[in-house]
């Protein structure tokens, strides 16, 4: 057994980031993850960069453990294979509009008659019961919408920008997997599969809100919206006499330790400094002077100091830096193995660790179509319809 979700099979047909990020994580923990790709594959094939076409960098870091099934779903006879399919999946993931699934005759409705047991989980931009249920949705329109552009200009950014990771995608695909294993759980307490829709917006301001709802939680309204630590100039990299530091001053005890390490236990005796409630009033010239310190020592006196007075404390790296860090080297993090077409590429490892059940790499990233024949003879097509699929451009094989 590999894996917790050993035995699950879900039908994937989603493409980008967000869903197949989900329908790997599932694939991690052990379920069998069919992706039924379009004829021309997911659009992230082609995102350089690659040694072959078709198998780009960010395709291989959320397609492992796959097998990849092509079918041309306008087609009537690929239509029937993909419900054949769907009749002995567990799950079925997809992450373009509801509206557009339903032109294809994939409704959960649909699907339901095939399989009542499934288990139909959408991811898209808006809940289907307001009035954005039909908009388009990528994970740039959600942050913006979510206000993280405008949030980094109020921080003090020249002018607003999108955080520089799929961060909608990233995290509403984390949600993905949760739902589906909570859904899982629940079908095998009462028997009953369901429709589970997991919306980009409402989830991002889940984790924007918690933050920045502020006074806008008290109804009337108690305060200004935003978490005033998060926003304040310089909560940032610390620039140093040499370079920068990222370090985190936050309880009593920890500013105790800095003033102590600056010579400056007089600060403490400042009403804008002197108690935790005080210091949340006042992040804004807390970090600032904080900020002036910093850079009147070198990097390398500012990690010995503070990590010895236990306040936290870590260098600011590059992704040259996380590559090679000694920590990540150490636990494998980045696992070196052998791809059939790709040669040798480095593989994330699961972020979870399992004293039982453990996850681990089974197949690599497939090749477009590469597991067409034999998904399609498991769903019990016979080889002339296969041969058939195949012959009319309703489906496609890996040569």
């Amino acid at each position: 057994m590999a894996g917790p979700l050993t035995g699950v099979r879900v039908l994937d047909l989603t493409t980008v980031v967000m869903g197949p990020y989900a329908t790997q994580i599932l694939a991690d923990f052990g379920a069998d993850v069919i992706k039924v790709e379009p004829p021309d594959g997911d659009v992230m094939r082609q995102a350089w960069p690659f040694r072959h076409p078709g198998m780009g960098a960010i395709f291989l870091n959320v397609n492992r453990n796959k097998r990849s099934v092509v079918l041309d779903l306008k087609h009537p006879a690929a239509l029937e294979a993909c419900l054949a399919l769907a009749s002995k999946a567990d799950v079925l993931v997809y992450n373009i509009r509801p509206q557009a699934m339903g032109r294809l005759k994939l409704s959960y409705e649909e699907v339901k008659r095939a399989n009542p047991r499934i288990i139909y989980v959408g991811c898209f931009g808006y809940s289907q019961r307001g009035p954005y249920a039909a908009k388009a949705a990528y994970d740039d329109m959600i942050q913006g919408a979510s206000g993280l552009p405008w949030l980094l200009q109020k921080q003090g950014a020249p002018e607003p920008r999108y955080a520089p990771m799929i961060v909608a995608d990233r995290s509403v695909g984390q949600q993905v997997a949760s739902a589906v294993s909570a859904a899982l759980y629940y079908r095998e307490k009462t028997g009953k599969g369901q429709r589970v829709d997991v919306p980009m917006w409402e989830h991002l301001l889940q984790i924007v809100l918690s933050d920045h709802l502020g006074g806008y939680t008290f109804d009337p309204q108690h305060g200004e919206p935003g978490y005033a630590r998060i926003l304040a100039p310089d909560r940032r990299p610390y620039q140093t006499s040499d370079g920068y530091v990222c370090a985190l001053i936050y309880n009593d005890k920890q500013w105790k330790g800095f003033v102590d390490i600056i010579g400056k236990p007089g600060i403490l005796s400042r009403p804008e400094f002197a108690t935790q409630e005080a210091r949340s009033k006042n992040y804004v010239g807390a970090y600032a002077m904080v900020a002036e310190e910093m850079k009147t020592r070198s990097t390398a006196f500012w990690i010995e100091a503070l990590e010895r007075a236990d306040i936290p404390v870590q260098r600011m790296n590059s992704i040259d830096d996380i590559v090679a860090d000694p920590h990540l080297n150490a636990i494998g993090y980045l696992q070196a193995v052998d791809h059939p077409s790709e040669g040798r590429i480095k593989t994330l490892a699961v972020p979870s660790e399992w004293s039982e059940s453990k996850p681990e790499y089974r197949r690599h990233a497939p090749r477009l179509g590469e597991h067409t024949r034999e998904v399609l003879r498991e769903a019990g097509l016979s080889d002339q319809k296969i041969a058939s699929l195949l012959e009319s451009g309703a489906a496609r094989a890996a040569d």
